[in-house]
């Protein structure tokens, strides 16, 4: 794994209410502290996940005919994420995971409070991001794009990713301490954070919030693990 030291520390997570394009499921704001992680630099590629699915003998996820090599694994489920980084945990000895919530846009947000990593002027989000207006409704290698401050990339749209997470319509009672909110809430519906290819600018900001229950064409996830 490319990875990148995430340092500790306590933000706001979620959205004010005058945020432009806000949504009431990022909401109320809450500070929570985060303890220092690792995170990948890049979403999980289709030839990291082939190993996986040659070692495993699983079968392989459709690319869409979009492409393979360094382009983020697609069509993949959140479980399909989990056994992949228990997977990894048993070769390498490190404990990997799927981020929280909280960690992912912790992460995304990169010491920021705008509405995006980079500020609040929507038109540079071409400069960070594949999205509705800029893929040509394509996935695209990763790493091509501005990285946010803490040196990630592809935390704009490209693909959806999985967090460990279940899907509650908001912030009343979250954790505040960085930790997966798996308690309650709808069971049969995980976390998904970034925004991808083909969804609008609202949906690329590190507030935005969206659910599964299984997968569709344009999931994947990035590994997170402690030190």
């Amino acid at each position: 794994m490319n990875r990148v030291y995430i340092p500790g520390g306590t933000f706001l997570m979620g959205s004010p209410a005058d945020e432009k394009d806000s949504y009431n499921d990022e909401r109320p704001q809450h500070y929570v502290t985060i303890q220092p992680f690792y995170m990948g630099k890049y979403p999980v590629t289709f030839a990291e996940y082939n190993v996986f699915c040659t070692a495993t003998k699983r079968e392989n996820p459709s690319d869409e005919r979009w492409g393979r090599g360094k382009r983020p694994v697609i069509n993949v489920s959140w479980q399909d994420a989990k056994d992949y980084c228990q997977w990894l945990s048993e070769q390498t000895g490190k404990k990997y995971r799927l981020p929280s919530e909280a960690e992912w846009e912790y992460a995304c947000r990169a010491g920021t409070t705008t509405q995006y990593s980079f500020g609040d002027d929507e038109a540079q989000l071409g400069d960070y991001a594949w999205y509705d207006k800029n893929s040509g409704n394509t996935t695209h290698p990763v790493g091509e794009k501005k990285p946010n401050a803490f040196g990630l990339y592809d935390m704009h749209g490209n693909v959806w990713e999985w967090c460990e997470d279940v899907w509650h319509e908001n912030y009343n009672g979250a954790p505040t301490d960085g930790s997966a909110w798996v308690s309650g809430g709808e069971q049969n519906k995980h976390l998904l954070r970034g925004g991808s290819l083909n969804y609008i600018t609202r949906s690329c900001r590190p507030a935005y919030r969206n659910w599964n229950c299984t997968w569709y064409d344009i999931i994947g996830f990035r590994l997170s693990y402690s030190s």
